[in-house]
């Protein structure tokens, strides 16, 4: 009993296009199950029963191809998980590793404040406070001053010995003057 596709369409419940796509899928369908009566194509019995199991056969096809894809699936989301294990082990190694990287600067500064610290409290007991300095600044002066009084008496009494030597060997008596330098007659 063939069937024209207007007929299979309103038995199916399905539009001509969707029977014409389900006709065109498979294959050799059209050679095999089909002939043209007048201007209608037919379709013979057998025909019939496959485009009405089509929807059986796809999902009866598409059952291994699902097990498949499951288990590909499975296999992805395994090998996923051991990824992620790594990566979970990688993350802790790091975190693990910043941790001891913090604590040694912590460290560091804490030393580096220290030193400071003893550095500053060095150098306060090698820097003489102001009055220290200003006493040691007027000492300088004083020894300055008593360094120039010194060489000018020393230079005083050279003379006043070579006046002696000189006056020895003309043996006249030698008085010993204090203030012979010419300047002493212009105070």
């Amino acid at each position: 009993m063939s069937k024209t596709i207007r007929q299979l369409s309103e038995e199916l419940k399905l539009s001509k296009q969707a029977i014409n796509q389900r006709i065109n899928s498979i294959n050799g369908f059209r050679s095999k199950h089909t002939y043209k009566v007048k201007n209608h194509l037919e379709i013979d019995n057998q025909g019939v029963k496959m485009l009405a199991n089509f929807d059986k056969q796809k999902r009866q096809e598409r059952q291994p191809n699902r097990q498949a894809e499951n288990d590909k699936d499975k296999n992805i989301d395994h090998i996923l998980l051991k990824q992620l294990d790594v990566k979970d082990q990688q993350i802790a190694k790091l975190q693990q590793a910043l941790d001891q990287q913090q604590k040694l600067q912590i460290a560091t500064v804490a030393e580096k404040r220290q030193l400071k610290e003893h550095v500053r409290k060095l150098s306060g007991l090698l820097e003489p406070s102001s009055s220290t300095k200003k006493q040691q600044s007027n000492d300088k002066g004083d020894t300055l001053s008593n360094n120039v009084n010194a060489s000018h008496n020393k230079n005083k009494n050279d003379k006043q010995n070579e006046v002696a030597d000189i006056d020895e060997k003309h043996k006249k008596p030698f008085k010993n003057k204090t203030n012979n330098s010419w300047w002493h007659f212009w105070k």
